[in-house]
């Protein structure tokens, strides 16, 4: 019997983790497709087909070639600059993407969403629906749920980082002592790659973290120790809402506000695995947050996007 070549469909292409999965997809001689709204931000090898696409209308996914098997769904609205309504459009491109693979005879969906149970904020709140829409509408769901991704284009990493460099102390909001649990970005890419491959996988939720779980606090010190910087103290202002923070932390990093904001203001909510389940299915131990945090640095500094530490 002559087993078919897997076909993959990355949609979220131009995003930090798409291009990440696509060109780890290639350097193991996957076929792969991409989807992105405007295909002159991207750049991949030339055997990846690239395709014109916006989950926000259905009828340009109609120009996506049949034959495609698996299908990593990581788009998001938040940030495309309409305001607070990107939680509706998150939900109207879930439903859209959902009808288009289970009509094209996708068999199964990777979707990278967010960690958090009954979530406050609209971004994770969102994130949350969004997981829901594609399990209800389209083909076989591999739902995994992830907190901060550390890495060295990650723009929660790159607030992180630039708080600790730019500010020699800090406001010390009741929410930097949540609970999270965060994950380097070669992990998350690495359970999407595997997901793929091993059917225990297919119509399951899976909680990822790194070992480590860790205050917004303790990470902001974690920084402080990786970039070799003395630890910035902290004023305590206990009544610095989430909401408030953003708007600070807005002009005090290089991340767009239309980003910083949403990201802030699911800081309130605990985002640790409390289902380490799906985690056991995969053989192998993701990193440290110090891990995480050392070799985001050091690529930025082979970018030369970072000074090195003196």
């Amino acid at each position: 019997m002559v087993q078919l070549m897997r076909r993959t469909l990355v949609t979220g292409a131009s995003g930090y983790v798409g291009s990440r999965l696509i060109a780890e997809l290639r350097a193991q001689g996957e076929a792969v497709g991409a989807v992105a709204r405007n295909p002159s931000r991207v750049s991949f090898d030339p055997a990846v087909t690239v395709h014109r696409a916006d989950m926000l209308d259905p009828r340009s996914l109609e120009a996506i070639q049949d034959g495609y098997t698996t299908a990593y769904y990581l788009v998001h609205s938040m940030g495309r600059g309409n305001g607070a309504d990107y939680e509706s459009r998150d939900a109207t491109a879930a439903r859209n993407f959902a009808r288009f693979a289970a009509a094209r005879g996708i068999e199964q969906v990777i979707y990278l969403g967010g960690l958090g149970d009954q979530p406050q904020s609209q971004h994770l709140r969102s994130r949350q629906h969004v997981g829901e829409i594609l399990r209800e509408e389209g083909p076989a769901l591999t739902w995994f749920r992830a907190g901060m991704v550390v890495g060295a284009g990650s723009e929660s990493y790159r607030t992180l980082r630039s708080l600790v460099q730019r500010l020699p102390v800090m406001l010390a909001p009741a929410w930097l002592n949540t609970p999270t649990q965060a994950i380097a970005v070669a992990d998350v890419v690495r359970y999407l790659i595997e997901a793929a491959r091993m059917p225990e996988a297919r119509s399951r939720e899976i909680q990822i973290g790194s070992p480590d779980i860790l205050t917004y606090g303790r990470m902001l010190d974690g920084m402080a120790d990786a970039l070799e910087l003395r630890r910035r103290p902290r004023i305590p202002v206990p009544l610095l809402t989430p909401w408030l923070s953003s708007h600070w932390i807005g002009l005090v990093t290089p991340v767009d506000a239309g980003v910083a904001r949403p990201l802030i203001e699911g800081l309130s909510t605990e985002t640790t695995v409390t289902d380490p389940s799906g985690m056991a299915v995969f053989d192998f131990q993701p990193r440290s947050f110090e891990q995480a945090l050392r070799e985001a640095i050091r690529e930025e500094q082979q970018l030369g996007e970072v000074p090195p530490s003196s």
